[in-house]
C-alpha cells in the first residue's frame, strides 16, 4: 500500500468563505499515482472546515445565513471565549460544518455523487490556514 501527503494553504480576503477544492484533490490523486484507495482531507485549524455539498451559489448564501443565525458573529460579548479573541462564532460554525471528509478513490478519481464537490469553509479568515490531504491505497 502507498501513501501520499500534501497540504493546501489559504488566506482569504474575507472573514468567511467557501472554496471548492475538488480540483486540487483530484490533482493530488494524480500526483500520488494511487488508483484505488481513500482520500482524507481535513482542516488543520479549529475555525475552518472541510465538507461535501453542491457547488451552487444560492446554497452557499443559505449556508452563510443559516450559520449566522445559529452562531452570530456579533455582539462579541455574547461569548465567554471572546475575552482574548473575537472568533468564538467561528469555532461554533466549524463544529457544525465538520472537520474532515473521507472519499473513496476509484479508477484514479474521487468517487463522488453526481453533484457532490469538496469545499474548504473559512469562518475566521484573513490569515494563513492549511488543509491536509492524505491518500492511501494502491
Amino acid at each position: 500500500m502507498k501513501s501520499y501527503r500534501k497540504e493546501l494553504y489559504f488566506n482569504t480576503n474575507s472573514r468567511r468563505a467557501f472554496i471548492n477544492i475538488t480540483p486540487e484533490l483530484n490533482e493530488a490523486i494524480q500526483a500520488s499515482g494511487i488508483r484505488e484507495g481513500l482520500l482524507l482531507c481535513n482542516a488543520m485549524h479549529i475555525t475552518a472546515s472541510v465538507f461535501i455539498n453542491d457547488d451552487e451559489s444560492g446554497l452557499h448564501h443559505d449556508f452563510e445565513v443559516w450559520l449566522e443565525k445559529l452562531a452570530p458573529e456579533k455582539p462579541y460579548s455574547q461569548y465567554n471565549h471572546n475575552g482574548y479573541e473575537d472568533n468564538a462564532d467561528a469555532h461554533l460554525k466549524r463544529q457544525i460544518m465538520g472537520r474532515e471528509v473521507t472519499v473513496a478513490i476509484t479508477n484514479g478519481r474521487l468517487d463522488l455523487g453526481p453533484w457532490e464537490q469538496v469545499f474548504y469553509g473559512e469562518f475566521d479568515g484573513k490569515r494563513n490556514k492549511r488543509v491536509l490531504i492524505k491518500i492511501i491505497g494502491e
